[in-house]
């Protein structure tokens, strides 16, 4: 799932940049304006999560997602890995029409992707087995650098950011609310990311520099 919605990136961006459709068909048809919503093209409440205003907003954003998305992806299964990023990107989406102007326009998939942090943070709290402490400490500066940054940065739809975080964490919390045992999927997932701890432990000081760059500019990119 994370090769496809990176290549459905790559492909619409390409699909605004090139002569091929008159006018910038398709960022104008696909992109978030909420007065286009409000009159029926409700598609829009979907579609904005994969286009993006530029090619370092799809390059950031499309990265931050390959850097976060494989290891939820493997430990939950690429149907409910999709399911947490569409809804994600869908409560951010439906939280901007609510809250922003009719005339406010967006796209962007930092709303999903904020949804996959809140997915994590719901792990920590009511799963912490199937996360290591030092993966755990890395997402929550991560997602506190970037809320951070949210709020600090111009032109961003802080909106968006806030209510994906909260859908993700809503899908992910909302089984222990009705006190549900995990399936045999994932408490098979549990076992196999309580196994990587050894490996996040012996990363020498080099793969831990190396990861330290990758980490700060995939938080560039939540400031695009």
């Amino acid at each position: 799932m994370v090769s496809l919605i990176t290549t459905i990136h790559l492909v619409l961006y390409l699909l605004t940049i090139l002569p091929i459709f008159p006018n910038n068909w398709f960022f104008e048809t696909l992109s978030g304006v909420n007065l286009y919503i409000m009159e029926g093209e409700v598609w829009r409440l979907i579609t904005p999560t994969f286009m993006h205003s530029g090619f370092s907003h799809m390059l950031f954003n499309s990265f931050s997602l390959i850097l976060f998305g494989p290891a939820l992806e493997r430990m939950l299964g690429s149907g409910r890995f999709l399911f947490i990023y569409l809804f994600s990107g869908f409560a951010a989406n439906v939280a901007t029409l609510i809250f922003e102007p009719l005339t406010y326009t967006h796209v962007g998939s930092s709303g999903a992707i904020f949804g996959l942090f809140g997915y994590y943070i719901a792990i920590i709290i009511f799963r912490k087995s199937m996360m290591s402490q030092q993966n755990t400490q890395i997402i929550l500066v991560l997602c506190a650098v970037s809320l951070i940054m949210t709020f600090l940065q111009p032109n961003i739809n802080v909106i968006a950011h806030l209510f994906g975080l909260l859908g993700g964490f809503l899908v992910g919390a909302i089984p222990y609310f009705n006190k549900k045992d995990l399936s045999d999927s994932i408490q098979t997932t549990a076992s196999w990311a309580s196994s990587q701890r050894r490996n996040v432990t012996l990363q020498s000081p080099v793969k831990v520099l190396i990861w330290a760059v990758i980490i700060i500019l995939a938080i560039l990119g939540f400031w695009k």
